[in-house]
């Protein structure tokens, strides 16, 4: 699979982007969240209006206009590809290893009450950090894994009560 992430803009428009591309971008930061773009010698007015990063979407104001924005990098690609999809079924009582992968951070404890989408641990997967969310609320039953764990494909990384 290629460096590639792919935009969706408005549910409309899907680009791929390559990674190359992104880097080589003329972009400068101003204050806050506004940004000012250089492409093809045209130039941009930007600015994150609202940002979900756990979900990878954005509201971005260019010129004025404000476009809904969803990214995904070459993790979430790869985790759509291989069947998964976090958030599909509410009733979640186990979380497993997507893929193979180092835990870098666990965000939670045993006994804690979490709700939808808040960051349950870091897991870095082919050189790309990934943030796994809580699919549903819910109450940490028991946690398999620690940080710094090396874990594989389909281990049971949390429980649920």
């Amino acid at each position: 699979m290629k460096n590639n992430f792919k935009v969706k803009v408005n549910s409309k428009w899907e680009l791929t982007i390559p990674n190359q591309e992104i880097l080589t971008l003329d972009v400068v930061k101003l204050k806050g969240n506004k940004y000012h773009l250089l492409e093809n010698n045209q130039s941009y007015q930007g600015e994150i209006v609202d940002a979900n990063f756990n979900k990878r979407t954005y509201s971005v104001k260019i010129n004025g206009s404000v476009y809904e924005v969803s990214v995904k990098n070459q993790l979430d690609q790869l985790i759509k590809n291989m069947g998964f999809s976090t958030g599909t079924s509410k009733n979640v009582k186990l979380i497993k290893a997507p893929m193979p992968g180092v835990v870098l951070s666990v965000n939670i404890e045993v006994g804690q009450t979490v709700s939808e989408d808040d960051a349950l641990l870091i897991l870095e997967a082919m050189k790309m950090e990934s943030t796994l969310v809580s699919p549903s609320n819910g109450v940490v039953k028991s946690i398999a894994i620690s940080s710094g764990d090396t874990v594989e494909k389909g281990q049971l990384l949390i429980e649920f009560e």
